[in-house]
């Protein structure tokens, strides 16, 4: 399932519900201050280094606020950028850039931070083949914005949700009964429900890679907190089964030790749970 399809619908909700909360029942600070028809112009300028991500973003959320709203775009998504920068500036009613601006700036930062953290570890695999892949560890809410900001930094997706892919972990196996139990189970359950899904199954030791390899049908194992020497142990003893992903643990000093196993992806939380916003202001020209 490719959940871009579905995206401006995720962006609409993300949208909606951030004005929402942000806005309530009017901008008083605004509409105390501001004439209805003043028309300003301001500019997103970067106060930091990294990759820029949350600019399409921005655009669309101006648009929404008010298409009258007109943005001109000098850095884009993915561009790397520096302290003193201008993004983009926007130009038309006053009331309606400030109505925006939160929600820009919020977004803007947090999805560059993702999209830089994202890119260090790109580069860092470059030559081994191995991609990286985000998790389902995101802020609640926006998780479209946190996988659209890994794809602008160079990454993979992995599943989107539950529904989108087959991931039988630890506590599915040890609920099930097994690896066995769990796997055999799973592919009586997709053909009941007229199901196709691709099925990802974590394996805790070698004897479980081993299990797992005894039943068909399998798209990807995931290695999960296995030492370096085991995970290349791993990788020869699964060959051309399936495809395989390291996770657990993996940080920018390891990435690359885990990548030169052989493995074909390295799953990281780190992505999206433990960024540092970059630095962005929205300022009157």
């Amino acid at each position: 399932m490719d959940w871009f399809k579905t995206l401006d619908k995720e962006l609409d909700i993300i949208i909606e519900n951030a004005l929402r909360e942000d806005v309530g029942d009017g901008d008083h600070s605004s509409l105390a201050c501001i004439p209805a028809d003043e028309i300003g112009k301001a500019q997103l300028i970067c106060k930091d280094n990294g990759v820029v991500a949350g600019v399409e973003f921005a655009k669309i959320t101006f648009a929404k606020v008010d298409p009258t709203l007109k943005v001109n775009i000098f850095k884009k998504d993915g561009e790397k950028v520096q302290y003193g920068d201008v993004i983009l500036t926007v130009e038309g009613s006053s009331l309606s850039i400030l109505k925006a601006e939160r929600l820009v700036l919020n977004v803007i930062q947090r999805m560059s931070a993702v999209a830089t953290k994202t890119n260090k570890y790109v580069q860092l695999l470059q030559g081994t083949g191995t991609q990286i892949l985000d998790t389902r560890k995101t802020t609640p809410g926006i998780r479209a914005l946190e996988k659209w900001a890994v794809k602008i930094g160079g990454g993979e997706n992995h599943r989107f949700g539950l529904y989108d892919m087959i991931m039988l972990k630890d506590n599915h196996i040890d609920f099930a009964g097994g690896v066995s139990a769990a796997i055999n189970k799973t592919k009586k359950y997709l053909a009941a429900n007229n199901k196709d899904l691709k099925i990802v199954v974590e394996a805790r030791s070698l004897d479980e890679i081993a299990e797992i390899m005894t039943h068909t049908g399998i798209f990807r194992i995931l290695i999960d907190n296995f030492s370096v020497e085991d995970t290349k142990k791993a990788v020869h003893l699964i060959g051309d089964y399936c495809a395989t992903e390291s996770s657990g643990g993996i940080n920018e000093t390891t990435i690359r030790d885990y990548a030169l196993c052989g493995v074909n992806y390295i799953s990281s939380g780190a992505l999206t749970h433990s960024v540092s916003n970059m630095d962005f202001s929205l300022k009157a020209m």
